[in-house]
């Protein structure tokens, strides 16, 4: 049966473990398949909606009763608080609630911190927090809260937290994690190298910017909890909000349909869905909690700024010997979900090289935390490396593409596995050159105010095979259409017309009669969240898996009903085909009517991904630069 689950129990160092394998995998559709609606230009599902501002986003929902809420922020970097005094706030005719430390259930929340907590670390960090009946009354408490502080020592940035004397910002330092990664003899690969070349690089923090910023909508019926929320990940708010407030996870529903940008930023709960959660709560009444744009700078994430020192050694030939990087980051404040970014990845996967050394550290700064950014740690490397790969191809006087091709690693060198298209990449820079015409560029004459020149940088990124588990739902109806249903959502990517292209095209249905369902933790089975340019490739063969069972479903129904062989029937826009005749035989409304209210539904699932092939998705980018100097 498709979809079957087989569990294996292994034991290891006395432990015992699961693993959940699913058995659903489909033949892969051929390159040169012909397919009929998968690869073709579609109208995007929902831009009508879009375009003429009928799309809800978590801003946009009103509900009867709702409450304003708005937060009062840190004015200081780091400071501890005395004595915070809600009394005249909570008395401001309109004013329902207020929560602050003095009143919050402590809520542990990053690291060493709670929801409200009495230190405060960064410009912008919640202090309190108001429910009121209008936008303005709530701004008006806000004024009315008084709060001492008790200013502490601060550090402002990565170059700050760096010096000797900087300030101890936690009892065991400012340091908030520390990794070393390599392969290979790193000193041997330098006593082997012809060229030696080093720099430090720096890249600063980058700030998200969504078109929408974050914002959750709370209300509570009886004991269920539902929140309206601007989310890349459904399924990880509810998980996160129900651990926080310590009640079931089917008690809490998390809704997300349209989400205007994320880039990392929405990957789980921030602090507003729990504040609201808990205003809800206290007021009876829905609440809404939308950042404006200063506490979306301040306190929604960011990317590490980084300092990059970065070693290369070479032969004459251009072969890489050694690769050294000491990295540090900026972690911010607190350090999210407990790990730095990847900074390292790319000097450890871009290039073939049997010596590699890294030392990634992440340090504490009076900043807000950094979070996923498109990429996260890949792009500040790949920045570095790139930078250094140039000054290795001066200093060689080799092409910077050449020296590029004379390294092209095939196979993830860290775990010993060739990539699952070891060629993607080097395709890609062949076509890039030859559009570009890189191999016929001339050097610019240096005259005049403006200089022109051209460049070539490669990157590469993890997270092209997707991320399984995915579950989908496919139901068909009396009346030929069908329902997909799965628990993913869409980001503004697209991810309901690519995923409504794959039930049509495995269901031999037209576009239109497939209706995508989806950002609903209680309308749909699990999908993960959609990061990493993943949510196509995690819960597309999913939704193609339980496209497929409902359409064998369907011709089994259609073999009984037409007293043929389900083997010699196929389904093609609509209608059932008979092995043989150029003609159809029957419509799918016509077997799907026949056994109503009888229903067919197919269920689906997104197996692991292949355990010998690690996926390759890398992007190189060559690019003209017009520069004033």
């Amino acid at each position: 049966m498709p979809n079957q689950r087989n569990r294996q129990r292994r034991s290891q160092n006395g432990n015992e473990r699961y693993r959940v394998a699913e058995d659903a995998a489909l033949p892969a559709w051929a390159a040169d398949a012909a397919l009929s609606i998968v690869g073709r230009a579609h109208p995007r599902a929902g831009g009508s909606e879009k375009v003429t501002g009928r799309a809800r986003y978590a801003g946009d929902l009103r509900l009867p009763r709702q409450l304003c809420v708005r937060v009062l922020r840190s004015p200081h970097p780091h400071a501890r608080i005395r004595r915070i005094d809600t009394a005249r706030a909570a008395a401001l005719p309109g004013v329902h609630a207020v929560i602050s430390a003095a009143n919050a259930p402590e809520m542990p929340w990053f690291e060493d911190s709670l929801l409200f907590d009495r230190t405060v670390r960064f410009v912008g960090e919640e202090v309190a927090a108001v429910a009121a009946e209008t936008e303005e009354l709530a701004e008006d408490a806000l004024r009315l809260i008084a709060v001492e502080y008790d200013p502490l020592p601060f550090v402002p940035d990565l170059a700050a937290a760096l010096r000797a004397d900087a300030p101890r910002l936690r009892p065991s330092g400012n340091i908030a994690s520390q990794q070393r990664q390599g392969r290979g003899d790193i000193e041997a690969g330098f006593r082997d190298a012809d060229v030696i070349v080093e720099g430090v690089y720096a890249t600063p923090a980058a700030l998200h910017n969504c078109l929408e910023p974050h914002g959750c909508t709370a209300w509570w019926e009886g004991d269920q909890l539902t929140l309206w929320t601007s989310t890349q990940g459904v399924f990880r708010v509810r998980s996160i909000v129900a651990q926080k407030l310590a009640i079931p996870e089917n008690r809490v529903r998390v809704v997300a349909q349209h989400v205007g940008g994320a880039f990392g930023s929405k990957q789980g709960a921030w602090k507003l869905d729990l504040i609201a959660a808990l205003l809800a709560q206290r007021t009876g009444r829905p609440v809404q909690l939308l950042l404006d744009r200063e506490a979306e700078n301040l306190a929604a994430g960011n990317r590490n700024a980084t300092r990059q020192w970065v070693r290369l050694g070479a032969r004459r030939d251009g072969a890489l010997t050694a690769i050294q990087a000491d990295l540090a980051l900026e972690t911010g404040a607190y350090q999210v979900g407990g790990e730095a970014s990847d900074v390292a990845g790319v000097y450890l996967s871009l290039y073939r090289c049997p010596n590699v050394g890294m030392t990634l550290t992440a340090w504490y700064t009076n900043t807000g935390p950094a979070c996923a950014f498109r990429a996260p740690g890949y792009v500040e490397g790949a920045f570095a490396l790139e930078q250094a790969m140039d000054e290795l191809a001066q200093r060689l006087g080799l092409d910077p593409l050449d020296l590029r091709l004379r390294n092209y690693a095939e196979a993830d060198q860290q775990r010993g596995r060739s990539y699952s298209r070891p060629e993607s990449l080097r395709a890609c820079y062949e076509q890039a050159a030859a559009a570009f015409g890189w191999r016929q560029r001339r050097r610019p004459p240096a005259a005049g105010p403006k200089r022109r020149g051209s460049g070539i940088a490669a990157h590469n990124w993890v997270g092209g095979a997707g991320s399984p588990p995915a579950y989908a739902w496919v139901k068909l109806n009396a009346d030929g259409s069908a329902d997909v249903i799965t628990g993913t959502q869409d980001i503004g990517t697209g991810t309901r017309t690519g995923l409504a292209q794959v039930a049509a095209e495995e269901l031999g249905l037209p576009l239109d009669q497939v209706r995508l369902h989806l950002g609903d933790t209680a309308a749909g089975p699990y999908a993960p969240p959609s990061w990493g340019s993943a949510t196509q490739a995690a819960v597309g063969p999913a939704v193609r898996a339980a496209a497929a069972e409902a359409k064998r479903q369907l011709l089994e129904m259609a073999a009984h009903v037409l007293e043929q062989p389900a083997e010699r029937l196929s389904v093609r826009d609509g209608q059932i085909w008979l092995a043989g005749q150029d003609r159809a035989v029957s419509t799918v409304a016509a077997i799907t009517g026949e056994i109503a209210p009888h229903m067919i539904l197919g269920q689906g699932a997104r197996g692991p991904n292949p355990r010998a092939l690690p996926s390759q998705a890398r992007t190189p980018r060559l690019c003209p630069a017009l520069t004033a100097v």
